[in-house]
Parts: C-alpha cells; structure tokens; sequence
C-alpha cells in the first residue's frame, strides 16, 4: 500500500494539499541564505519550515501521537505552542489517503482524517466513520494488514525501520527502538523479519519478566545476608533457645505460671512470624506494582495501527496469505491488557493473603494482651523476666528468619521452574535446525542487501547474527550489519540499502512489508548517491519520502514531478504566518 495524498486543512480552507508517487518523494526546504554575516537581522535558515513534520504527519495519520507533531524531535521535552495552539484553536484536520496501486485509478484507497482536539471533538475518522480509540486501531488494522498473526513484535517495531526521522533510527540500521529495548526483543523482532517465525517468542519474553521479577524479589530478600547465612543463623537461635529454655526450666515456678508463659511464648513467636509474613507479602505486591510501571514505559512507544497497513499490503501483493484477520483481532483485542494482567494476576491473591493474615494477627495480638496481663498477676523472679525477655527476642528472630528463607526456596525454586520453561523453548530456538534456517533466510536476505548497496555505493553490505550470552547468562541471536568488503563504509547509505533490500526480499518471501520508506536529514548522503538511488528504485514497488534541503539536492533530481511539497522560511509548513485563517 502505497500515500496517494496528504492534506492539512481547516474548514473548507486547504492550508497543503501533497500528492505522492511512486520512486522518489521529495520535501523540499528551498530556503535561500541572504548572508552568512551574523550582523544582518533578516538572515534566512533552513530551521523548523516544516520538512521533518511532514513525516510526523504521515506516522500521526498512522497511529502515531499527536504531540510528536509540537515536540521537538530529539528531546520531545520541548512543546513548540505557537503551532500546538494552531492546530487546536483551528481545529486543523489531517487527511491521508492511501492506495493499493498508484497507477490504477479504480484502486481501493482507505481516507483516513485526525486533528488535535480532545474528547467530544476529536475527529478520528476512517472512510467517514468516526471511530473510537480502540475501534480506529482495529478499522485500520483491517483494512491495511489484516493477516499478520503476531502480538511480539508489534506492528509499529515491525515498521520502525520504514519511519525514520528520531535520532534513533536514523543513526541505527538495526537497533530502530527506543533505548528500553531488551536484546531479546531485539531478536524476536529480525527472526519476524526473515521469516523465521517463533511462535514461542511471545512466551520466551514472557518468563524472562518472570525471571526477572524473582530475581529482583531474591535480591531484595537477600539484601542484608544470603540464605546460608540465614540458615546458619537459624540454627545458633535453636540452640540458645534450649539453653535459655534449660535455665528458665530450673527456675521455682508454680505450674499455672508455666502454663501461661509457655501459651504467650507461643503466641509472641505466631505474632513475630505472621508480622514477617506480611511484611514479604507486601514486599512482593510492590515489586509486581513497580515491575507494571516500569513495563508501561516501554508499552508507550508501542502502537499496533500501523499493522493494518501491513497486511492490506501484503494482501494485494500475496495472494495465498493463510492468516486471517479473525485470528489477528482476537489476538489484538486481548493485547493490550494481557501483559498488565500477566503480570498483576497474582495481586489479588496477595491482596487476599494480606487480609487474612492482618485478621489472624489481630487475634493473636488479643491472645498476647490477655496473657500479659494474666502473668504480670502471677508471682516471678526478676531472672526470669529477663529470661523471658531473651526467649521472645530469641522466638521473634527465629520467626524472621524461617520465613526470609521460606520465602527464598519459593523464589528459588520459581526461578528454576521459569529457567525450565526456558530451556525448553531455547531448545527449539537453538537447534541446528532452527538455526539451519536462519541461515538461510539471512543469506536470501544478504543477497539483496550486497546487491543494492553494490549498485549504489560500489560496496557489498551484510546482515549477520552471533548466537552470545547476554548479561543475565540467557543465549540470543544477535543482529547486526556489517561491510561486506571489511571496509568502514558509509552509516546513512548502510541504512538506505538495508530498507530497500527488505523491501525486495520480502516481497520475494511472501512476507508482510509497507513498502514505503520515510526518511529525514538525508543531507548527509552525497547528491550523486541520491541520484543513484532514485534511479534504482524508479521501477521498484517501493516509494521513497525524503525530506532534504535544496541547495543540498543535486540538479538532476530539481524537478516539479519528484517534488511533493516546497517550504521555506516564507512559506512554512502550516503557513501560520500567512495568516490564511
């Protein structure tokens, strides 16, 4: 699927109306520099028309947030209000059109309309149905790429290498996603690239959370002594116990006395161990709170709208695809609470566990107070309230420490469980056939990618993996691309030729792909190599958007037919300084 158009308007006022094709896309900034003599006030740049925001446009129509539209690109800290307070107070309308085929006039195309504006009048319109949040994400999904069948990796790191202008991504061939990005997520990711489907990439994630939280529930545990210590450290109190317990024994005590005393000793070590017990048991509901806040920000930056476009496309280019959109929406509509809820399904039960036990300690603390004040009646010694006083120390110590290493079995014995699971699931992923496939897949894939950056840059680029051992001692395949000649080669044409060379070898695979490629400060790619490109993919099935300053545009591509919009200084993108509403 291909942009036919995209429309930024207010009203029946059009404020830009952009028609793309196929081949190369250009969003031109032909600022002109009146002087490079700083003294000069009215000195024209080629800063903030609008060029990267074109891009932010597209992505914005395609489930992306709307104040990627205001912020600044590199920190996203900085709000630019003069155009947040445009786009709202004029109920600026966004409007994108895309297509199966440019050429064919009769060719289905999907309109889809947002603004800026909250609740009641927000537009968020697929083919004139205004939808809800939820609902717009499964429209769009539909209609653009309805048979993927994946939930790990998600639509929007899928496509992350066909949107590029955050840092991130420009600068990085293979590593698209933002910095909280695990390894593992990594690796799930490009085998989904290659075609090496695993359908236990979504579980392998899953018990590495798990594992993760154990570990970290462990560490907490463990924060004073490790468990030796405190089985060592229990079995000193259990012996100091039965010679207090020797002393007291040879103390002249009536049997009533005793009887009650052994009743609150009792009682103080119930009291010690439920109080310990609560207090794990908070302990853990908090790491599962603090382990769901963390998760939430990577969750952020994930968004499954862009997975409809995949599959519309897919769909007009693959005519046998088996996956149906059924199964995709069923999987969808649960995904986005199935982590949460992954992740808190223990919280009730804690919750629960917490209420009970609070119950039993108050009753126990009853107990203690009744018997209290029934020995404080009773005739003693003074060495034996002191001998009393170092078997409650000595009981409630007990008590903590049977309970710190209760609860580190249970962890310990969780963690090899999920280490189980996972080694069940590494032997599949490791084995020689697996991995046999891998090979393959990867060396289909290098054929493209040595062939396109030969082509354009004289130099054979490649896509290689390593199976390492990560910082938590877990095997992955690790991605990473490389110069074929062993030379250094150049980042921004690596980057180009990988997305080109994906976009050919998927197709060839029957693998689901967008086919177009948006790309921000290519002015760091020399002109002849932009004319190269062009040239290359002018009979492709891709549609490559640049955004690019003139003077950095070599002669042969300054023509009207591959512009899709010119900016200036002047003429900015929303043309608020136009006052044209």
């Amino acid at each position: 699927m291909f942009i036919k158009l995209l429309k930024i308007s207010c009203g029946e006022i059009v404020i830009r109306e952009m028609y793309f094709r196929k081949g190369i896309n250009l969003i031109v900034d032909e600022t002109i520099e009146v002087s490079n003599d700083d003294s000069i006030n009215n000195q024209k740049t080629g800063n903030n028309v609008g060029k990267t925001t074109v891009l932010k446009l597209i992505d914005f129509c395609l489930g992306g947030k709307a104040k990627n539209i205001y912020s600044d690109t590199e920190s996203g800290k900085q709000t630019y209000d003069l155009v947040k307070e445009f786009l709202i107070d004029n109920e600026i309308l966004i409007t994108l059109i895309l297509c199966d085929e440019l050429e064919n006039e009769e060719s289905r195309e999907i309109k889809i309309e947002r603004n800026f504006l909250p609740r009641k009048k927000m537009i968020r319109r697929i083919n004139n149905e205004q939808l809800t949040e939820e609902e717009f994400e499964e429209k769009l999904q539909k209609l653009i790429i309805p048979t993927i069948k994946t939930n790990k990796p998600s639509i929007r790191q899928i496509i992350s290498h066909n949107i590029r202008y955050k840092d991130n991504s420009i600068n990085n061939t293979l590593k698209t996603l933002d910095k909280y990005t695990s390894d593992v997520e990594y690796e799930n990711l490009y085998l989904f690239l290659l075609g090496c489907v695993f359908e236990e990439g979504e579980e392998k994630q899953r018990i590495l959370i798990k594992i993760k939280q154990e570990s970290l529930y462990k560490d907490r545990l463990e924060k004073q002594e490790t468990r030796t210590a405190y089985e060592a450290a229990l079995e000193l109190i259990k012996s100091e116990i039965q010679e207090l317990n020797k002393r007291k024994s040879k103390l002249n005590i009536n049997e009533n006395f005793e009887e009650d005393l052994n009743k609150l000793n009792v009682v103080k070590y119930k009291i010690n161990r439920v109080s310990s017990e609560i207090s794990n048991l908070k302990l853990r509901e908090n790491i599962i709170i603090e382990n769901r806040d963390e998760l939430k920000k990577g969750v952020s930056n994930i968004d499954i709208e862009q997975l409809r476009l995949l599959y519309s496309q897919a769909k007009s280019n693959i005519s046998n695809l088996q996956k149906t959109f059924e199964d995709l929406v069923k999987y969808h509509n649960t995904m986005v609470f199935e982590k949460m809820k992954f992740i808190e399904k223990d919280l009730p039960f804690l919750k629960q566990e917490i209420e009970k036990k609070q119950s039993s300690l108050d009753e126990l603390l009853e107990k203690e107070k009744d018997l209290s004040e029934v020995i404080a009646k009773s005739d003693s010694f003074k060495e034996l309230e002191v001998l009393i006083g170092k078997i409650n120390e000595k009981y409630r110590q007990m008590g903590e420490y049977q309970n710190v290493i209760s609860q580190l079995e249970e962890v310990e014995k969780n963690i090899e469980i999920y280490k189980e699971d996972l080694k069940k699931i590494d032997e599949k992923i490791f084995s020689d056939e697996f991995e046999q496939k891998v090979k393959i897949q990867i060396n289909k894939f290098n054929k493209y990618f040595a062939s396109v950056s030969e082509s354009l840059y004289g130099e054979k680029y490649a896509m290689k993996y390593d199976i390492i051992e990560n910082k938590n001692k877990q095997n992955i395949y690790k991605f990473s691309a490389f110069n074929a000649n062993m030379s250094s080669g150049k980042k921004q044409g690596e980057i180009l030729c990988f997305d080109i060379a994906y976009v050919l070898f998927a197709d060839n695979e029957g693998i689901p792909c967008l086919h177009t490629l948006l790309n921000d400060k290519k002015e760091l790619i020399h002109g002849n190599q932009l004319v190269k490109v062009a040239n290359y993919i002018e009979d492709k099935n891709i549609q490559l958007v640049i955004s690019i300053l003139k003077d950095k545009l070599p002669e042969a591509l300054r023509k009207d037919e591959y512009y899709v919009v010119t900016l200036s200084q002047d003429d900015k993108l929303f043309r608020i300084e136009n006052k044209l509403i």
